[in-house]
């Protein structure tokens, strides 16, 4: 329903994770009968949670460590990985200096030129090691490095900015990516990203993508919302794309994944976001806690160097497990934030969801009290759900 928010206008409301619960129905399942699989284009994966192209939670180590326990990383091909040679330095750097000069740093140090042959190295050296060679490219970016991608056989390509449509307007004298033309030629499956309304998802769908990213500045350390005043609450985004995808699969047969980008920290988030019609989800802070991470228990955005308009922060996430803990398990923490796996079909157990598509029907209802309600004493005390 609209709400009038003055005068000739008005304002829908959107809800966000933290607002929504999930309601068990009248069957529950033991949680070993619980199969969250899901697939894009010709490859499975037995945990639906994606860690994002981030230089502070993927490298090539990283990407082949996820593909061996049942999910997968991204690596992002405009960053430190592409830039150097030797990113270990470079990460010590970010990892040391102090707030105050963090972003002239990063602005320095993203200066340095992408070198094509980086990437063809990175991609190969993913694949030698048994990995599952999943890259990000900007827009910009997908135009100029699209060949030498397909040329490095990478598995899975995401083109993803702030924003995406397919319709941008440039200058005259800046030929923008087709995505239609661009998800055609690829040798590879192409997910296109990020965005937030049943029209843009729908429209993304129909050029070509293999799947869909959605979400707007709900990241840890990301400001997008902040520094352009532009985004959706998660849960009703979701809700929405999802909803694209449904009318895309009964017009064309063709069944396009959602992706939950950002905002997601514990289980919870991600229970809820496939509830919503996520058929899986992307994280970046709570993968760069690992402590095989890169970012030496820090968290960047993609964003945060830009020599233009930084809108991303470095967060402090600390080192709390292995990347095996956090998304296998066994927890070794109380908040929700190790056994993504676990919790997700323990939830899917309680709800009595079999798969994916099971948990996207379940009962969900507007429960903004759901992580405050009798929580005074882990309140107080900083415990579980307090902290």
């Amino acid at each position: 329903m609209d709400i009038q928010l003055g005068r000739n206008r008005l304002a829908r409301r959107a809800y966000g994770i933290d607002e929504i619960a999930l309601v068990p129905g009248r069957r529950t399942l033991d949680p070993q009968l619980a199969r969250p699989h899901w697939h894009i284009g010709s490859l499975e994966f037995e945990i639906p949670i994606i860690a994002s192209a981030m230089d502070g939670v993927v490298d090539v180590d990283i990407a082949i460590k996820l593909t061996r326990l049942g999910a997968l990383g991204v690596l992002n091909l405009e960053g430190i990985q592409t830039r150097y040679a030797d990113p270990d330095p470079i990460l010590d750097q970010i990892a040391q200096v102090d707030v105050a000069d963090f972003v002239p740093l990063m602005q320095s140090l993203y200066a340095e030129p992408i070198q094509p042959d980086l990437i063809r190295q990175r991609i190969r050296d993913i694949k030698a090691g048994g990995g599952i060679a999943a890259v990000s490219l900007t827009p910009a970016g997908a135009s100029r490095f699209g060949d030498i991608v397909a040329e490095a056989e990478a598995d899975l390509l995401f083109v993803q900015a702030t924003v995406v449509s397919t319709a941008h307007l440039s200058p005259e004298i800046i030929t923008p990516l087709d995505l239609a033309q661009f998800c055609e030629k690829m040798p590879m499956p192409v997910v296109l990203g990020n965005c937030v309304t049943y029209d843009v998802a729908l429209s993304l769908m129909k050029a070509g993508a293999a799947a869909v990213l959605v979400g707007i500045g709900p990241g840890a350390a990301c400001t997008s919302r902040g520094v352009l005043g532009v985004g959706v609450p998660q849960a009703t985004a979701i809700a929405d794309c999802a909803a694209a995808r449904q009318d895309f699969y009964q017009t064309t047969g063709n069944y396009v994944p959602i992706i939950a980008d950002g905002g997601l920290v514990t289980g919870g988030d991600v229970c809820k976001c496939i509830a919503c019609g996520a058929d899986a989800v992307m994280m970046g802070s709570p993968l760069a806690r690992a402590s095989e991470a890169p970012g030496r228990g820090y968290h960047w955005g993609m964003a945060t160097p830009s020599p233009v308009l930084p809108r991303g922060t470095r967060i402090r996430v600390g080192t709390t497990g292995t990347l095996e803990q956090i998304l296998r398990g066994p927890a070794q923490l109380d908040d929700g934030t190790h056994n993504f796996l676990g919790a997700l079909q323990t939830s899917m157990g309680t709800l009595g969801a079999k798969d994916i598509q099971e948990m996207q029907q379940v009962d969900i209802i507007i429960a903004p009290s759901l992580l405050t309600e009798g929580k005074v004493y882990q309140k107080a005390q900083k415990l579980g759900m307090g902290r």
